[in-house]
């Protein structure tokens, strides 16, 4: 699990660094300038990551799976070689089917408006200024959406009923209680991440206006990698246990 939740940190420490700075300079500024490369760059890497975070999550599903489902079984089938090829096929997949997307992006024309209402360039805004034929790029958003983030929810469902099905055949209730805060954490960060995204990237534009819109990703961006440490920090006993020890240490120096 922690081994997971390193990588889940670097995720989401990229993601930040894609899209906050810029943020910070809209707000600062009230407004900025991006060439075209620079906004089709990160929307690119916001994608790339944002698919490589909706896979992780979903591997950390089936590891609590695993763990409460099979637990005799669970350091036999989730060994080291196993965790690194999952965290690798997270990664090549992030990265490799947004390309897609990217090719599309690449093909787009501007000759209206040139102002982004948004403080990054998300996908909706920015094809909103184009003035070219953006139908097959709507419609490969919606099919690449599939397997980013349809499956992996669906997975995650899946996982998790299975668990909760585990759960209710636990009698005793500290074993109930211990089982239970081994995956609440987690499923409280996919229920904000995946809420949020599917939202936005698969339900119709026009379900929602543009300051919906900017709010709901300002919660997935933002608000989700902010609570992310706190809530695994809190809702863990080891974590807790840990830093309970450390806060002793310095009342008594």
């Amino acid at each position: 699990m922690y081994f997971f939740l390193q990588q889940l940190s670097f995720v989401e420490s990229m993601f930040l660094t894609t899209v906050v700075p810029n943020r910070l300079n809209v707000v600062w500024l009230e407004g900025s300038t991006i060439s075209i490369i620079g906004c089709i760059t990160q929307t690119y890497m916001y994608c790339a990551i944002g698919c490589t975070e909706c896979h992780l999550l979903t591997v950390m599903a089936y590891d609590r799976y695993l763990a409460i489902c099979n637990p005799l079984h669970y350091n036999t089938i989730m060994n080291t070689r196993l965790q690194h090829l999952l965290v690798i096929y997270c990664w090549v997949f992030g990265f490799l089917v947004t390309q897609i997307t990217l090719c599309f992006l690449c093909q787009l024309e501007f000759c209206g408006p040139n102002v982004i209402d948004h403080f990054f360039c998300d996908l909706v805004p920015y094809l909103e200024l184009s003035c070219s034929y953006k139908y097959a790029l709507q419609l490969e958003i919606m099919i690449v959406g599939i397997p980013i983030l349809v499956i992996p929810f669906i997975l995650v469902i899946i996982s998790y009923i299975r668990v909760f099905i585990t759960i209710f055949g636990i009698s005793f209730t500290k074993g109930w209680k211990k089982t239970f805060s081994t995956f609440s954490s987690h499923l409280t960060v996919v229920t904000m991440y995946f809420g949020t995204i599917l939202t936005i990237y698969m339900v119709p534009a026009n379900g929602y206006t543009l300051p919906i819109h900017k709010l709901i990703a300002f919660l997935y961006i933002v608000v989700t990698p902010l609570f992310n440490p706190i809530i695994y920090c809190l809702r863990n006993q080891e974590m807790r246990t840990v830093m309970e020890k450390l806060f002793r240490r310095r009342e008594k120096k």
